[in-house]
């Protein structure tokens, strides 16, 4: 349906290259003039170069190169997810990483990330450390919605991350897929980069169980344990770089070629709703499967659907058919309409007998989901519980 790059092989070559350099302080990555907003973007490479170690002299033959500084030491998932952005843009792909906290080293880099003391991208320094600093994806971009506090993952992602996209992708910037991609891959991934180093909790008050198979925490135990004769970390940057660029590279696959087209099919049944009843409350899915409730939600904003949709059909892998409840959200059980509350926990031909649809399966006891032998038995399943809850009570009560 889409063609996606095949990057993730790139990064094979990447790791078996890794295991087979020396040691070094250096790592040679990507590089280039961009702007803040504006950069086109190459695949990921498939060669990396190692330079000398401590103290960090300059090679000759690289005077040439882009250099991106960012601090030496423990390393953290976000200036290490940083790099690996940046090394995506043509004018840093051949880019040194310098690892340093001295400020004249610094100061000779073309961009700095996750140290320095400056946010400033007119000169691509982007730190967020400063007491002064208190960005957001939303204090930037008004037009985005996240007010986590940015970490260096999130800094460079908001200023570069379209051109990444771009490349990899192979879809041009202001294509509106990709700035929906942009949208979940921050969402889903480098928000969550962003929260963790700059220690916001997810929820308030103590978590009920640890949560310690983050991409943040792999990347931090790649550093040297403490009691560790060797406590040299460039061998962990390294492997941390190739591993957070795989995890990228594999959730924008998955949303490249199955998220973003569910949402396409979820947009088609919208669409023609009102084929399937005139009541608009009913979609139909011709395949299972589909991942539909965050695009219906996404969906019925942006399309302006006045009247909640209230179910979803689609054939099982045996070829019968289900009727599903559109809950009230994402993360609640609660239905908009519960199916018939007679009908729940009653199946097959005692319930075809009490509902009078024929090839009746069965009704759920929590009332969000049956099943029918037909198609047609599953929306009249759904359409019978719409006409029954558009009744005024027996009594006339309200």
């Amino acid at each position: 349906m889409y063609h996606v790059p095949m990057i993730a092989l790139n990064l094979t070559k990447i790791t078996s290259f890794i295991s087979r350099s020396k040691p070094a302080t250096s790592l040679l990555l990507s590089n280039s003039r961009a702007s803040c907003r504006v950069c086109s973007v190459v695949g990921v490479r498939t060669r990396i170069r190692y330079m000398s170690s401590q103290p960090k002299r300059l090679c000759t033959e690289s005077m040439s190169a882009k250099k991106i500084g960012t601090h030496n030491g423990t390393f953290h998932c976000d200036e290490v997810l940083a790099c690996f952005f940046l090394r995506q843009l043509p004018e840093y792909k051949d880019a040194e990483i310098i690892r340093t906290r001295d400020p004249a080293l610094l100061a000779k880099c073309d961009i700095v990330v996750d140290v320095g003391g400056e946010f400033d991208p007119k000169r691509h320094r982007y730190d967020h450390h400063q007491r002064t600093f208190s960005e957001s994806f939303h204090s930037l971009c008004p037009e985005k919605p996240w007010v986590t506090k940015l970490s260096s993952a999130g800094l460079v992602y908001l200023h570069f991350g379209r051109q990444v996209l771009a490349q990899l992708t192979e879809l041009k910037e202001g294509d509106r897929q990709l700035e929906v991609l942009y949208d979940k891959l921050y969402e889903n991934l480098v928000e969550e980069v962003d929260g963790v180093d700059n220690g916001i909790s997810q929820c308030d008050g103590e978590a009920r169980y640890a949560v310690s198979t983050t991409l943040s925490s792999r990347v931090g135990h790649l550093n040297p344990r403490w009691n560790s004769k060797n406590q040299d970390t460039e061998d962990g940057f390294k492997k941390a770089v190739a591993m957070v660029g795989e995890e990228f590279l594999d959730r924008l696959d998955y949303y490249r070629t199955s998220w973003l087209p569910a949402r396409e099919v979820v947009e088609g049944a919208v669409q023609k709703r009102h084929e399937v009843d005139p009541s608009g409350e009913v979609l139909v899915f011709s395949q299972g499967g589909c991942p539909w409730k965050e695009h219906l939600f996404a969906l019925e904003k942006e399309l302006q659907v006045k009247t909640p949709i209230k179910f979803v059909l689609y054939p099982d892998q045996n070829g019968q058919w289900r009727v599903q409840c559109v809950p009230a959200g994402l993360n609640t059980f609660q239905n908009r309409l519960s199916l018939l509350e007679e009908w729940r926990g009653v199946r097959d031909e005692a319930l075809s007998e009490l509902s009078g649809i024929k090839g009746c399966i069965f009704v759920h006891a929590g009332g969000f989901i049956g099943g029918n032998q037909t198609q047609e038995g599953a929306l009249e399943m759904a359409c019978r519980t719409l006409r029954a809850a558009a009744q005024p009570p027996a009594n006339g009560s309200s």
